[in-house]
């Protein structure tokens, strides 16, 4: 009998997976928080939605080329139509997503930071991440943050040692 309840949570548990990857909708970005979040209002109406671009992370907003990133995002997909896949959500309760241009190609903008050296590929563990070959590419163009011969802090280091820059307005 113990089976039963322990199915019936797994398939709850499952079912709530399925559902958080199922997220697909299309929409225009509003708003650039920084180079690598930003925020999409959905064609169906309603507030627009705070998103991170999922597989990359690019410098902080207070952090050295993280302007120069922002600015990158900005050009390419401020009021720009999407479409949008969203994965699951991070520590500050933004949902991670899957960013494509609509009309261009269905271009993934994540792919298109890191290749143009404003973002990293995020990987976890001995995983270099979705967007390793696009990193690599700016580092030997010297493109963006790697233009530099210093090698560039990553924004996970620079977080802990001095945290998140304090975001003023969105």
């Amino acid at each position: 009998m113990m089976l039963l309840p322990r199915f019936l949570a797994t398939a709850f548990l499952l079912l709530v997976a399925v559902s958080a990857h199922a997220d697909a909708w299309q929409g225009t970005v509003t708003w650039v928080t920084d180079g690598d979040t930003l925020w999409v209002r959905p064609d169906t109406g309603g507030r627009a939605r705070k998103l991170r671009l999922q597989g990359v992370d690019a410098p902080e907003s207070c952090q050295s080329g993280g302007a120069q990133a922002r600015q990158a995002l900005i050009a390419l997909a401020l009021n720009q139509r999407v479409s949008v896949q969203t994965h699951a959500r991070d520590g500050w309760g933004r949902s991670l997503a899957t960013v494509r241009l609509r009309g261009k190609g269905g271009e993934d903008v994540a792919a298109r930071m890191a290749r143009q050296g404003w973002a990293w590929s995020y990987g976890r563990g001995r995983s270099r991440g979705p967007y390793a070959a696009q990193e690599a590419a700016a580092r030997q163009a010297r493109r963006g943050v790697f233009a530099h011969a210093a090698e560039p802090e990553r924004p996970a280091d620079f977080r802990r040692r001095h945290g998140p820059c304090a975001r003023a307005g969105r």
